[in-house]
């Protein structure tokens, strides 16, 4: 099981101060928190991808983690998101790969089509086609990295003739992928055709929404034949304040979630608390409270936090996570280790997916043979034969 922090890199004003940071200052609390949640015991930092204030988060998420990769030595970096929709594939392949090199393979991404919509002309895109650019773009995405001469043509970009991307990926392995969607049933399919992990970031929805679309993606994982169910890869996102007392905690937050875009001016901090993963209270209502995830969604494999949101000042994003390491994770690792199915898989690292790959176990994109998924193909390939002959006999 692995735990990470990850950022939207907002500027927003303090609520309690007045004081709003400038850009140069959140970009470097960002390192600081991606090197102070290594030294805490977190597994994974992850950073979003932005292109309009008020956030900082790079347009271009490599720049960030490239510099992280040289100033950290275990943690994994990762991205929340990668924008496969306005980003072309071939500068993501490259990207990432060389990333991969640097960071000596600790590098993942999440990709997601991205939620503000003035961003998608800026890039020459039309948020009317994000399901279909998201499609497309992780197909040729997927192709570059595993093929070395690739031929394509799509309907989003120029063709492409004997390409093959620079460098190729490290250990001839590509980063693995989490598909992150919120409310889109299309990605939880995209994330299970081909055998990749589905990031479920519900900070903002409740229960039964994320058990619904984790469910969906775990069925259609067993259905491309690339494991059981409960065998998918499956990450989810959460929030967390705390304090030792937990009514100082809710104190001390309410007017950050009072004042907060993201927040403020809809349901109250109880209920959204109530509705959503967000913890407001001492470390052991977030330990229990996380602890309730796996009842939602079964053994999974990846939790994530947003810490450092809605204004909070740098002193105390560092002291949360502190705190996450001093009191939370080491029980949430020990808890999640309790009753854990011996073949439900830990959350894929660059070691596993090389050894994965050299017994030939990587997955087939959209069924290897003999699953139900390429038993239907079958099944569709021989009534489509059938049905010429019949029209040529007639």
């Amino acid at each position: 099981m692995q735990f990470g922090i990850f950022t939207i890199g907002d500027i927003t004003t303090d609520p309690t101060t007045g004081e709003t940071p400038t850009e140069n200052a959140r970009i470097k609390a960002t390192v600081e928190m991606a090197k102070h949640a290594e030294d805490a015991g977190f597994d994974v930092f992850a950073t979003g991808q932005h292109h309009n204030p008020p956030f900082v988060a790079p347009g271009n998420p490599p720049t960030l983690l490239a510099y992280l990769a040289a100033q950290t030595e275990r943690i994994i970096l990762s991205t929340a998101t990668t924008l496969i929709t306005t980003m072309d594939p071939v500068r993501l392949a490259e990207d990432y790969g060389y990333l991969q090199h640097l960071a000596d393979g600790r590098v993942d991404l999440t990709l997601g089509r991205g939620n503000t919509g003035p961003v998608y002309p800026w890039f020459g895109k039309d948020i009317r086609s994000g399901i279909q650019l998201a499609v497309e773009n992780y197909n040729l995405l997927y192709r570059l990295w595993r093929e070395e001469n690739v031929d394509w043509q799509g309907q989003f970009r120029t063709p492409l003739n004997n390409f093959t991307v620079t460098p190729r990926p490290l250990d001839d392995v590509a980063p693995f992928v989490w598909h992150g969607s919120i409310r889109s049933p299309e990605i939880a399919e995209q994330a299970a055709y081909y055998g990749d992990g589905f990031f479920h970031n519900n900070i903002f929805w409740n229960k039964e929404h994320v058990v619904q679309m984790v469910r969906l993606y775990r069925q259609r994982y067993e259905y491309y034949g690339h494991g059981k169910a409960h065998q998918a890869y499956v990450a989810l996102g959460g929030q967390a304040f705390m304090h030792k007392n937990s009514q100082e905690a809710v104190r001390q937050f309410r007017p950050y979630f009072d004042n907060a875009p993201v927040y403020g001016h809809g349901p109250s901090l109880e209920d959204f608390s109530k509705m959503t993963p967000l913890t407001v209270g001492s470390p052991q209502q977030v330990i229990d409270r996380t602890l309730e995830f796996r009842e939602w969604v079964g053994d999974y494999q990846r939790q994530m936090f947003l810490i450092d949101h809605a204004g909070l000042p740098q002193k105390t994003v560092l002291e949360q996570i502190d705190m996450f390491g001093e009191h939370v994770l080491p029980v949430l690792r020990e808890e999640f280790a309790k009753n854990r199915p011996a073949d439900v898989p830990e959350a894929p690292t660059h070691e596993f997916l090389v050894e994965r790959a050299r017994r030939g176990e990587a997955p087939v994109a959209g069924g290897r043979e003999g699953s139900r998924a390429w038993q239907d193909a079958q099944e569709r390939l021989e009534k489509l034969e059938a049905a010429a002959a019949a029209q040529g006999g007639n």
